[in-house]
């Protein structure tokens, strides 16, 4: 392993994604974190901040052992024009739409992250998804949630 950093991009990276662990567990320090058997409000975040800093990490480290340093290549703008907003519409949604078609129309929106998703095959996943993701977590594992929401009248 050389002591020069032959990869930027994995430099960038993994320097970025410490930082972002670093702020996360800063903010979760306020929480109780408690222990595996009794579990704080602190304790998952900390955890994921853990592993996101070992991560981040691993990939620093390797940044110095690379041979070559690949070009960065074509950012993929589809995929980050709808896959990042479905969550946001999912999260200000669900509690007015309700579940169900929240989730629906949040679906559709990832879907046409990919150029080869055609219109009737998003439609075929989103209620696919819809209806696996309501059977399990609605009457599966019982989670109190609103099914149909007020905006919609129900």
């Amino acid at each position: 392993m050389s002591a020069k950093p032959k990869d930027t991009t994995d430099i960038v990276a993994g320097l970025s994604m410490m930082a972002a662990a670093g702020f996360f567990g800063w903010h979760t320090a306020g929480l109780e974190i408690g222990t595996s058997l009794r579990m704080g409000p602190g304790y998952f975040p900390m955890v994921l901040s853990g592993l996101l800093f070992v991560l981040g990490l691993i990939i620093l480290l390797r940044s110095f052992g690379r041979e070559d340093d690949e070009p960065f290549g074509k950012v993929a703008w589809r995929g980050l024009l709808f896959i990042l907003p479905a969550p946001i519409f999912f999260g200000l949604t669900v509690r007015g739409l309700g579940f169900v078609p929240a989730l629906f129309f949040t679906t559709l929106i990832a879907s046409q992250a990919s150029m080869r998703m055609r219109p009737l095959a998003a439609l075929i996943l989103a209620v696919a998804v819809t209806i696996l993701s309501t059977l399990i977590f609605s009457y599966g594992l019982g989670l109190p949630f609103r099914r149909f929401g007020p905006w919609l009248g129900m």
